[in-house]
């Protein structure tokens, strides 16, 4: 069964930058299409982007693209997502998780296997 941890939140000023990291630590999700998504306080879990089983193919919310790329390590059994030009619109829990086909999908209820989130804060 698929355990994914999640690393890399913390504070982080306007404009600046984070890495986050996903972990399957039981390596099995090699062949499933991974994303990340993100629920501010009072709001939906929104989809904000994916990557597929091999890495040829990845996605992004518009609210992220040109500032967020995610990228995975099939070696390293690893997921992330790098985060540039930081927004405080951009605070959040920030979730991975795996879905059950090897393709991206935007839809949260196509994921079967969820890590337990890292806080995202970016403020001066």
């Amino acid at each position: 069964q698929v355990q994914l941890v999640e690393s890399g939140g913390g504070l982080v000023q306007p404009g600046g930058s984070l890495k986050l990291s996903c972990v399957d630590s039981r390596r099995t999700f090699s062949n499933n299409g991974v994303g990340w998504f993100r629920q501010a306080p009072g709001k939906e879990r929104e989809f904000v982007a994916g990557v597929n089983w091999n890495g040829g193919d990845t996605a992004y919310a518009d609210s992220v693209k040109g500032r967020f790329t995610i990228s995975r390590d099939r070696i390293r059994n690893t997921v992330s997502l790098q985060m540039d030009s930081l927004k405080p619109e951009d605070t959040a829990v920030y979730y991975c998780a795996a879905a059950l086909r090897a393709s991206i999908s935007r839809t949260n209820t196509e994921y079967r296997y969820w890590g337990q989130g890292t806080q995202v804060t970016v403020s001066s």
